[in-house]
């Protein structure tokens, strides 16, 4: 059996908030009523409550045991739970100091304690945070305490207090990776600061603060080398970053002024007119990669026009002012721009040269995936290769980038490299993602659910149905998606839940709380619970299929394909009825309030904004406004997919001007990451649908060929 999609993270990719979403994620809340065992203890107060029996799925009746360990008080209540919480909404420590005592030992001991040591975040000490961490072990609240302090105090500058609490710290993202990062930086243990050179000291995208800083700092770091700084040099003098680059230039030997750049920064044409009269020094070199990078910020075409012009012209001399470095970043600055503008300008094989131009071995993950894009979308194969190998060996491994590199081997003369083609299919083919399956077309292998358990809930023993509650973590769970607090709370501690279970490889108790999760309602978590693990396959639980009878009704009605309409749903909702997104969009099918007043006035219905949001009416509209897509997109299901997501003039700015185009290839080059990986969890999702409907359809007649727009 193989996973169809492994998160190795607590953090829940697919969920609206991308901050910290383990521990702040953002879902609506959706009441159900369920789980009387946790109602009960929550209810009655009491420590232990000896037998309530649960009906699951399969009529089976067990006795539960529901115990959250002997020693939790009467006073773990929800009831405390939610006063607490309202005591720190009002910041109230007096009160919070009361509930610690009144709390102690319960089930939610930690949370009064947490909320009134985070009101002053920077003022505790790492003493503190540590004695709660040890009080606490094991816990989601622990961790979110010291990481949050670990950011905190090296925002501060407070390196000391970071590196106090550093090995505290298991579950890290990437801006507490930073803060860690900084504390050794500055901390004497350089080696230990190096583990995060690799994700911030090359990255020119937007990364969180801390990282920012950390790659500052890093500059100091008596193990980075002058090729180091030469290297992120250039980045930063492409992308304008005036402090780094006076920083970087200084420890290189070659300080630039600040004056210069700010010249160059008003009017790079001045400089580019007497740049032919300057010496042919070092820091001129520099100069010229910060003056293409500012005039390619306001006209790519400009700037391509003035590099061209510029060799022509240092070609005569009989010294050369522009080194063969300077002229291959100058042309890297110009591939990355022409990729950036690809919705407005559209798709333009002149990126492909460019990054051809700019060829030697000093790549970053940007440069080299902004080349592979361009090539893929060309047809370029052997630039699709030159690309991938300038990845590092890890990022070359993963699935995205072994599918397209057997593509390029799949188009070659060489058939020892067309057989190599054919071994990377089978071996991507043992995975059901989206580029597993394709894979699984390119070799001649089907979907099959019913290998994967199929429609068939998978059996818990009732040992296991009973550990579940007895699970600290996952008793917290369920009793906070039963009480009246916000979903975040249950969300953050499910999640622990599932990687503490992860850890540990209970592969068991992770398949008995995500069926108990799915009988109870609450089925975005049981689809994470099975996401996140590597050994637990079951669709029933990964891919429900709530509202059956209504989906397939109105999919039919609106002329669309039912799977189509489960890939959607389940990408845009996790099937949370209440979800909704921070610009509005609402309800199973995350329909806009705009578009949900166009469809209620195509249908000739009047608005209403609750009966849109409804269960039932939100997947009327969201299957009509799908078949309205899908016809003004010439019937194409991935340009239909693309415009749900991202509106349907963009869908159709990236189609091909001429020709045709392999979907795969249209997907892989959209230009927006979102929508990117959007398009491809949906046809992922309806391709696992369509089989568990009964109506298996392969990925790849499913995503069918893209025409052109014109």
């Amino acid at each position: 059996m193989t996973k169809l999609r492994v998160a190795h993270s607590i953090k829940d990719e697919e969920s609206i908030s991308q901050k910290h979403a383990s521990k702040r994620i953002t879902v609506g809340t959706l009441r159900l009523s369920a789980l009387s065992v946790a109602t009960a203890v929550s209810a009655l107060g009491v420590s232990q409550v000896a037998c309530a029996e649960l009906t699951w799925g399969d009529e089976e009746s067990y006795q539960q045991e529901s115990n959250y360990q002997q020693d939790y008080q009467q006073d773990s209540s929800i009831d405390s739970f939610m006063a607490a919480a309202i005591a720190a909404d009002r910041g109230d420590v007096s009160a919070l100091y009361n509930y610690e005592q009144v709390m102690s030992g319960g089930l939610f001991a930690m949370y009064p304690t947490y909320w009134r040591m985070n009101l002053d975040l920077n003022s505790q000490s790492s003493a503190a945070v540590s004695q709660f961490v040890r009080q606490y072990p094991d816990t989601v609240m622990a961790e979110k305490l010291v990481a949050d302090f670990a950011e905190t105090k090296a925002g501060s500058n407070d390196y000391a207090s970071v590196r106090q609490v550093a090995n505290l710290i298991t579950n890290a993202d990437a801006s507490e990776r930073c803060a860690v990062a900084l504390g050794f930086n500055n901390g004497g243990d350089t080696m230990r600061a190096m583990a995060a050179k690799s994700d911030v000291w090359l990255t020119t995208k937007k990364q969180p603060a801390l990282c920012d800083q950390l790659a500052m700092e890093m500059n100091n770091n008596a193990l980075i080398s002058n090729q180091d700084r030469a290297a992120r040099l250039k980045r930063m003098l492409r992308k304008g970053k005036t402090g780094d680059i006076m920083a970087l230039s200084s420890r290189l030997g070659t300080p630039i002024a600040y004056s210069a750049l700010s010249e160059i920064q008003l009017n790079p044409s001045s400089f580019f007119s007497r740049f032919g009269r300057e010496p042919a020094s070092q820091t001129n070199q520099y100069l010229y990669m910060y003056a293409i990078g500012r005039m390619a910020d306001k006209s790519y075409r400009e700037a391509a026009l003035q590099l061209d012009f510029d060799i022509k012209q240092d070609n005569q001399r009989a010294v050369r002012l522009l080194n063969d470095e300077t002229r291959r970043y100058a042309y890297r600055t110009l591939g990355v721009q022409r990729m950036n503008h690809n919705t407005d300008d559209g798709f333009n094989a002149e990126a492909v040269d460019w990054f051809r131009n700019s060829l030697d071995n000093d790549f970053n993950f940007e440069e080299a995936e902004d080349y592979a894009m361009a090539a893929i979308r060309f047809g370029r194969w052997d630039d699709v290769v030159e690309a991938i190998s300038k990845m590092d060996g890890e990022t070359q491994k993963e699935a995205q980038w072994q599918y397209w590199l057997a593509r390029a081997y799949e188009q070659s003369s060489d058939s020892s490299k067309r057989n190599t083609s054919k071994k990377m299919y089978q071996n991507l083919a043992k995975s059901n993602d989206y580029y597993g399956l394709m894979a699984k077309d390119k070799i001649g292998q089907r979907f099959d659910a019913s290998s994967l358990g199929g429609s068939n809930l998978p059996n818990v023993s009732t040992a296991d149905r009973a550990r579940v509650m007895q699970d600290a973590n996952f008793a917290r769970a369920f009793a906070l998606y039963n009480s009246e607090a916000s979903r975040a709370y249950a969300n953050r501690e499910w999640n622990w839940a599932v990687k503490q279970a992860r850890d540990n490889r209970d592969d068991n108790l992770i398949i008995a709380a995500a069926r108990q999760a799915y009988d109870m309602g609450w089925l975005d978590r049981a689809i994470y619970a099975v996401d996140n693990t590597d050994r637990v396959d079951s669709l029933a639980l990964s891919h429900p299929m709530p509202h059956q009878s209504a989906v397939v009704r109105y999919s039919e009605s609106a002329g669309i394909d039912p799977a189509w309409a489960y890939g959607i749903m389940r990408q845009e909702s996790r099937f949370v009825s209440s979800a909704r997104s921070n610009v509005g969009a609402s309800g199973l099918m995350q329909v806009m309030p705009d578009t949900a007043k166009y469809i209620a006035r195509n249908l000739g219905e009047t608005y209403s904004a609750s009966r849109a949001n409804s269960g039932d009416t939100n997947i009327r509209y969201g299957t009509w406004y799908m078949g309205d897509i899908l016809g003004k997109l010439n019937y194409q299901p991935v340009l239909a997919t693309a415009g749900y997501n991202a509106g349907p003039n963009n869908a159709k700015r990236w189609q091909p001007v001429y020709g045709s185009l392999a979907a795969d290839q249209y997907v892989e080059s959209i230009a927006f990451p979102e929508t990117r990986n959007y398009v491809k969890h949906v046809m992922e999702n309806a391709t696992i649908y369509s089989s568990l409907l009964g109506r298996g359809q392969p990925i790849s007649q499913r995503m069918g060929t893209v025409p052109a727009g014109f």
